[in-house]
């Protein structure tokens, strides 16, 4: 193969990549039908939790798709967003646009976002946040469970999406079981746990 055909077919592919990124995503798209193949998940409820009945804060630790380690200690003294998630998830991949959209409008507040993969391998949740552009930080979750065992009295294993909401101690302060239906209510509920005193 000469220099110009295989220019030309890198180029081919490489515009194929650009043009799915943008087109429109028949997963998602099948999820706002309201087809639920291949996933089994929450209602979209959400329960906000009095800051006598949080308990004890909760640690956690993993990796990112980066494989840089990642604490519950980094994020102490913030409110923390933890979105479940998977790549082939499709109300994973209708609400992801929502969070990235709040995350931006959080930054430099005391709210952080991070995801944590269930399934997935590091290589298709940095093409997910490339698909989406997502910015915040995921714990890669398959291979030891060990966030969602951290987790496991707040989520319910078998519900994905699920986003819980920590306040500034390391406890579950709010949580919306399944996709959101309206990022208005997580962007209350961060503001109410931001607003708590620490």
């Amino acid at each position: 193969m000469t220099r110009r055909p295989r220019t030309l077919l890198i180029g081919l592919v490489a515009g194929a990549l650009l043009l799915t990124g943008c087109a429109s995503d028949p997963l998602a798209e099948q999820y706002r039908e309201g087809s639920s193949k291949g996933f089994i998940a929450g209602d979209g409820s959400w329960t906000e939790i009095p800051v006598a009945d949080r308990g004890n804060a909760v640690t956690w630790s993993g990796a990112d798709e980066t494989g840089a380690a990642v604490t519950s200690e980094d994020y102490a003294g913030k409110v923390v967003v933890v979105n479940f998630w998977y790549a082939s998830c499709a109300p994973c991949r209708a609400e992801a646009p929502a969070l990235q959209k709040l995350n931006a409008e959080f930054a430099g507040t005391d709210a952080l976002w991070l995801g944590v993969n269930v399934r997935d391998q590091a290589a298709n949740a940095i093409a997910f946040n490339e698909s989406f552009g997502i910015t915040y930080p995921s714990v890669m979750d398959v291979d030891n469970g060990s966030m969602q065992l951290a987790f496991s009295g707040s989520i319910p294993p078998n519900a994905v999406p699920t986003t819980l909401v920590l306040d500034r101690s390391g406890r579950v302060a709010a949580r919306i079981l399944g996709s959101l239906t309206s990022p208005s209510i997580l962007e209350t509920l961060v503001r109410d746990t931001i607003a708590e005193e620490s």
